[in-house]
């Protein structure tokens, strides 16, 4: 078989300009010029005759054939790395690129990697955070946890777990909220989605939100219950990634009812074959999230358990994504 010329070089710069969407940064990483890297991208552009980069007033994005090609270089790189590692004699390491949305990585899996590294010590993790704004494709990652509704464009969703909302705050503010209606006395944080409070509210049969009510708006629920532990107010937030502040008292969980907006899950794009490292971080984390299906328990100010089963869930409402 004769294999047409294949232009490494420009695949190369492409590859390195489109994970970083800066010709600058590929540059510094291949240790040539800027325009060299743009040169090399341009030879490719003429090759394929179409453009793979869209000029962008604030830098640069990737057009769909870029999209499409860019993890195709990312795992070909890979695996011509690691085999030549192999022939090296050097131990074969498989890397895994994650990037999780921050309540997630703090909330559930940064406290389990050492169980992981000791399962997979052949997989080296390179873990980035994010705040539900993700680029898969740009950013050369392999999964990307987010929450969601599950449907996005050109991307696999494996449903990972739910994670519904619930006010939560310190246990001096905790005892002076007898009722729905007593949250009114105290600022309020949330994330983006401007219902949060009204559905919860609505659901706990409280009052209606006022206009003019004080709330402080975020956009990490970490963030959020780092201001909440300080005293500033009542954060709406997913209680099960906070069960670490909850079983410290750090922070405590006034109320029974939650709401829903969504759920977590591990996507990958629909191009990206899925490798042996891929599937087994899939299955081992499934794993986990099914060993802990059982909600965080809520303390009252007398440290009795909450019954979290006795908390009524409104349906999801349509999810904006920055949990």
């Amino acid at each position: 078989m004769t294999r047409r010329y294949i232009p490494l070089k420009s695949l190369r710069a492409f590859e390195a300009a489109a994970r970083h969407l800066s010709f600058t940064h590929a540059a510094i990483e291949l240790n040539v010029t800027h325009s060299a890297v743009s040169q090399q991208v341009k030879l490719l552009e003429d090759q394929l005759n179409c453009p793979l980069f869209l000029r962008i007033p604030r830098g640069l994005a990737l057009t769909p054939e870029g999209e499409t090609l860019l993890p195709v270089l990312n795992e070909s790189f890979d695996r011509i790395a690691q085999l030549l590692d192999y022939f090296a004699g050097r131990k074969v390491q498989e890397k895994l690129k994650i990037g999780v949305v921050g309540t997630f990585a703090i909330g559930f899996l940064l406290p389990r990697l050492s169980a992981f590294y000791q399962k997979f010590p052949h997989i080296e993790l390179q873990i980035s955070t994010h705040n539900n704004r993700v680029d898969v494709a740009a950013e050369g990652l392999d999964f990307a946890i987010r929450f969601g509704s599950g449907a996005w464009h050109g991307t696999a969703a494996l449903y990972l777990c739910d994670s519904p909302l619930t006010p939560l705050c310190t246990a001096d503010i905790a005892a002076q909220l007898q009722q729905p209606a007593d949250l009114l006395n105290f600022t309020l944080l949330r994330s983006y989605r401007r219902d949060e409070w009204t559905a919860w509210l609505q659901q706990a049969g409280g009052p209606q939100l006022p206009p003019t009510h004080p709330v402080i708006v975020f956009d990490s629920s970490v963030t959020m219950l780092e201001a909440a532990k300080t005293g500033l107010g009542v954060a709406m937030a997913p209680a099960r990634m906070f069960s670490h502040l909850l079983q410290t008292g750090a922070i405590v969980r006034p109320f029974q009812h939650e709401v829903s907006f969504g759920s977590y899950w591990l996507t990958r794009l629909q191009s990206k074959a899925e490798t042996s490292a891929m599937r087994e971080f899939a299955q081992w984390l499934s794993a986990e999230l099914t060993a802990t299906t059982e909600a965080p328990p809520a303390f009252a100010l007398n440290n009795t358990k909450i019954n979290n089963n006795a908390g009524q869930r409104i349906p999801p409402h349509q999810p904006v994504e920055n949990q």
